[in-house]
């Protein structure tokens, strides 16, 4: 059973085909893929839109389509994914349960981001039972780890790594990880 969430301005779902194309669009816009290794070609996106969905249709949750279902807001329909991932590398702090979202350009500053992670953030510790959810990002993605501070996550910095999957001598290969336990 795929689970879905509303918030006041969004839904969370999964994945439609016509998610594809604007997905591809922000896969593709040097400034949304700023503080990743590279920009993905629509072939990449595509195949990673489809393993998201698989993954979402296996275990009912993962990094879920948004889009804004608020008539009154200034952007509209999919806006990007925010959910929970368990990464698939290893390092100190895995297995886990990470957070983590990228949104088209046009819904940032909007505090979609952060209204659609509190809502991932509860299915987590309520639905799921985790005792704490990680999110992590390049050492300079400030929007990032502004909206992870937002969400009450705190950062040590011991807990920071070099990215297994980001090659050596790249300036994105150190990411900052952010902690966030369950409520008592």
């Amino acid at each position: 059973m795929v689970t879905e969430i509303a918030t006041a301005r969004l839904r969370l779902r999964n994945w439609r085909e016509g998610d594809f194309a604007p997905f591809a669009a922000l896969n593709a816009d040097p400034e949304v893929m700023r503080h990743f290794p590279a920009r993905l070609d629509r072939a990449e996106s595509d195949d990673l839109a489809v393993e998201i969905r698989r993954r979402i249709a296996r275990q009912g949750w993962g990094f879920w389509a948004v889009e804004v279902a608020a008539p009154e807001e200034p952007v509209s329909g999919f806006i990007g994914f925010v959910g929970l991932n368990r990464p698939g590398f290893e390092a100190h702090f895995t297995p886990c349960i990470e957070i983590g979202w990228r949104l088209g350009r046009a819904a940032w500053g909007r505090g979609y981001a952060t209204e659609a992670a509190r809502a991932a953030l509860d299915f987590a510790f309520h639905d799921l039972g985790e005792p704490e959810v990680v999110a992590f990002t390049a050492a300079g993605n400030d929007r990032s780890r502004a909206v992870m501070e937002r969400l009450g996550m705190s950062r040590d910095p011991a807990d920071d790594f070099d990215h297994p999957a980001v090659s050596e001598g790249s300036p994105l290969r150190r990411h900052v990880l952010y902690r966030l336990p369950a409520p008592a």
